[in-house]
């Protein structure tokens, strides 16, 4: 027999693409009708299809290495650009915030930053203001204030001096690489070097399909590679976001919508976008969530969300949460309030603690009510957990023996209920890249906007460059996944406006982000293939996106 591993071979393509975009002419006789406006975004993407990225100056050297995986299913590994001697290694200081309640800023007003310049400058180290101007987003970007930084190091050890003379002055400071910074007007001088991975599923030609995992359970985390490895995935990538700190609610948990294999685990955080996955088609949709707990004689009670730890909500975007019931990106909110649905995916047990826990079968006949949380959720039924003033709202409710019936409707933007079969899986995102063949990059409507930061939280995730994953759909119809390599001097990652562009200039008409940093990793028969970032190696993600193989005849 011929083990599958050898039953395709790999076709490799190498090619040096350094070419200017080619202009697509209509072929004699066609039609001169007004096109229609799928026709007019398919028409957008080719028209803007340059045969090198859309990163850094546009003379840079750009490798392409085309591997076909499966017929409809390739991996492209792009090179583009060199080490550049411009960058540095210098020492960014946090800024003490005017208000006394307020943290430290990497970025402040100019008044505050030279004030802090002049303080170290009279200390002995020498400072420099800089003004940090950000592209232009959809919905924010431009003027984010100024920062302060000391030095230029060939290496970033040699910055720790630095660091601590500032240290000594009451300052906190970190090293950081100028190649990756995400400055506005800087393009045109940046010579790289970046390093991608793009997986492209075809439709058409691929027989397998594209899935998510968790892994055994919601509430633990597995690395990309050991969730491919388990299921026999050609490929994968890491997913959407998900809970890392125990203090934010359960680790691995996702901090978004997810759906695998047509059932519902997780709510969306307000109306932030995900990517929804049929098989190996995919689109990108921003869902909202609709949850209720009905009683005999219709006393219905509204659900809060499904498999989290109740009163913590990461990332926001709930119902009467603080500090906001709009999405926050990377942040907790709270709800003393609270009804959450349990199902056998979370894990071993439930979230234990006080409040109430309400046991249901199968069949959705209470079995149990238990006055402290943390219990197994039966096979095939369910638990419903309650705190605060909503644990004596379910208590009456709670009868035992009576039937309770749990609605975990995940809506799409029309309100209409999300079609999903036995091959629907959705993953968490954000923000959008590109849609309708168009950049439209909306980092304040998903989150990443935090007010009274000093636009901290947006110059470091948002404004400066890190691993990025990225997830579209080209004017063919195939998905891209794509991950870029960050935080290294051999590859700069991408900032958001850099990951549209990128988006765009692949081919995609609708684009999204996933999760990144330390968390972007792409795998190929079981191989992690790119480079991660954490120094610990390949971190262990929430959910990841597998390409499965087709069944054998």
């Amino acid at each position: 027999m011929i083990s599958p591993h050898h039953r395709h071979r790999r076709a490799v393509i190498t090619a040096l693409a350094v070419s200017l975009p080619v202009a697509f002419l209509a072929p004699a006789g066609a039609s001169t009708a007004a096109p229609t406006a799928l026709e007019l975004d398919r028409q957008t993407a080719r028209s803007f299809q340059p045969s090198h990225l859309d990163l850094g100056a546009q003379d840079l050297p750009e490798m392409r290495n085309v591997t076909t995986l499966a017929p409809g299913l390739t991996r492209t590994t792009i090179t583009r650009g060199a080490p550049n001697q411009d960058f540095f290694w210098t020492v960014e200081v946090a800024i003490p915030s005017t208000s006394p309640d307020a943290p430290t800023s990497a970025l402040s007003t100019q008044a505050q930053a030279q004030m802090v310049a002049d303080k170290l400058s009279a200390a002995g180290v020498p400072t420099k203001v800089e003004h940090v101007q950000s592209p232009e987003l959809a919905d924010a970007g431009g003027d984010l204030g100024y920062r302060v930084r000391a030095g230029r190091f060939g290496s970033k050890a040699e910055g720790s001096p630095t660091v601590e003379q500032i240290k000594a002055t009451g300052y906190k400071a970190s090293v950081i690489y100028t190649g990756w910074d995400g400055d506005a007007g800087s393009s045109e001088d940046d010579r790289g070097p970046w390093n991608l991975q793009v997986l492209t599923i075809d439709p058409k030609e691929f027989r397998g399909n594209l899935t998510s995992s968790f892994g055994p359970n919601l509430e633990d985390r597995e690395t990309t590679s050991s969730l491919a490895a388990a299921a026999g995935a050609l490929a994968a990538t890491n997913g959407g976001y998900f809970v890392m700190d125990p203090a934010a609610g359960a680790p691995g948990d996702p901090s978004g919508a997810a759906v695998q294999d047509g059932k519902v685990l997780s709510e969306p955080v307000g109306d932030r976008p995900s990517l929804v996955i049929d098989k190996n088609r995919t689109s990108i949709q921003r869902l909202h969530w609709h949850g209720t707990v009905t009683a005999p004689g219709n006393a219905e009670l509204p659900l809060d969300g499904l498999n989290r730890v109740p009163g913590l909500i990461r990332n926001c975007g709930g119902t009467d949460d603080t500090p906001t019931n709009l999405p926050l990106h990377d942040f907790t909110c709270t709800d003393a309030d609270e009804i959450l649905a349990f199902t056998p995916e979370f894990g071993p047990t439930t979230p234990s603690g006080q409040g109430l826990e309400v046991v249901l079968d199968a069949h959705g006949t209470v079995t149990a009510v238990n006055h402290t949380r943390g219990t197994a959720v039966p096979g095939g039924g369910q638990t419903l957990q309650a705190i605060g003033a909503d644990a004596d709202k379910l208590a009456a409710l709670a009868v035992p023996g009576a039937k309770l019936s749990v609605d975990t409707d995940v809506l799409d933007e029309d309100g209409k209920e999300l079609k999903a079969g036995a091959t629907t899986d959705v993953v968490s995102g954000g923000p959008t890249l590109v849609q309708n063949g168009q950049l439209n990059v909306t980092a304040k409507r998903d989150g990443m906007v935090r007010n009274n930061d000093s636009n901290s939280f947006f110059y470091g995730w948002v404004h400066k460059r890190n691993p990025r994953t990225i997830a579209g759909v080209d004017a063919q119809g195939r998905t891209l996944l794509v991950t870029a390599d960050g935080r290294q001097t051999t590859s700069l990652g991408l900032s958001i406006k850099e990951s549209a562009d990128v988006a765009r200039s692949l081919g995609m008409v609708n684009a999204i982000n996933l999760d990144g940093g330390g968390s972007t990793a792409m795998v190929q028969d079981g191989q992690v293939v790119n480079s991660p970032s954490d120094a610990t190696g390949e971190r262990p993600v929430g959910d990841a996106l597998l390409v499965l193989p087709g069944r054998k005849p």
